[in-house]
């Protein structure tokens, strides 16, 4: 089976993870009941982007890996025989936190974890208090539908993240993602925060010869005391080649249903051979923080 159909949820949370959870389940099962094969949350959709501010309380929102919202998706899974990626704020041990997506193949089973690697520190997104950067590398599971690799969010303005991934044969590159506007800021430098965004999904597709999706939120969410964030959704799939091939709105909950031909990633790259040609004797200071 050469063409798969993504699921991608967006929609807003509330400050109810029990809520959150139901609504995403809901969500999914109307994304395989209308054909989708692989579905993808939007980052930690168990609650409001709590990291817009350093609160202990918000520790209490972890859960463990295996859990309760890994039992449900599993669950999940096995029934509607869907492959699901589902972002996570993960309990590891006491005072041992990661941002954490499962991958759960269509029979139920846990493929593995992907711990985010690159944790940002800026005003509205202070992730370094909550999150302990990841320990499992770049990683691809060949699921029953395709070979997937999973990053998250701030992941995604690094190419190497990209291309370590792809170089282990992932077909379709996931970003479950939280990001959006600093209202004071959406008018100066808004258009090209979100332009910016996306064109860095579409040169990792362009590099790598294979699909990215970016899955987003919608809504304000506003902190005491804090201007808030103005989430900008605009989930979309970018095709092999880096093009635009589907995009949800900016402030609609959608099901953004995807076909893609997975074939359309070996002829790709046989094309544009950007793998063959790579100078691989000729990058070892890439491994260096910077080149004097």
């Amino acid at each position: 089976m050469s063409t798969v159909t993504l699921g991608l949820l967006q929609h807003a949370c509330t400050a109810d993870p029990a809520a959150n959870l139901a609504q995403t389940l809901a969500l999914a099962a109307q994304a395989a009941k209308r054909g989708a094969t692989i579905i993808c949350t939007q980052e930690l959709f168990h609650s409001q982007y709590f990291c817009q501010s350093e609160d202990h309380a918000n520790f209490k929102l972890a859960e463990s890996i295996p859990g309760p919202s890994t039992k449900a998706f599993q669950q999940f899974a096995k029934k509607h025989k869907v492959v699901v990626v589902a972002s996570l704020f993960e309990k590891r041990s006491a005072g041992l936190y990661h941002n954490t997506a499962v991958i759960i193949d269509a029979d139920g089973r846990l493929l593995g974890i992907y711990r985010k690697m690159h944790i940002p520190d800026d005003p509205g997104y202070y992730e370094k208090f909550y999150f302990t950067p990841g320990d499992t590398g770049f990683r691809a599971w060949q699921t029953k539908y395709g070979k997937i690799g999973v990053l998250i969010c701030w992941d995604q303005w690094y190419p190497e993240g990209a291309r370590l991934t792809a170089l282990q044969g992932a077909q379709i590159l996931f970003y479950p993602t939280a990001i959006g506007w600093h209202p004071k800021e959406k008018k100066a430098y808004g258009a090209d925060q979100h332009g910016a965004w996306q064109i860095s999904h579409q040169g990792h597709a362009v590099a790598n010869g294979c699909y990215v999706a970016a899955i987003n939120r919608i809504g304000t969410e506003k902190p005491v005391g804090g201007d808030g964030l103005e989430f900008w959704g605009q989930s979309f799939v970018a095709g092999t080649s880096g093009q635009i091939i589907a995009k949800a709105s900016v402030d609609r909950e959608e099901i953004l249903l995807v076909p893609v031909d997975l074939d359309k990633v070996d002829t790709t790259r046989t094309h544009w051979p950007f793998l063959r040609d790579r100078r691989i004797d000729a990058y070892g200071d890439i491994m260096k923080r910077f080149v004097d």
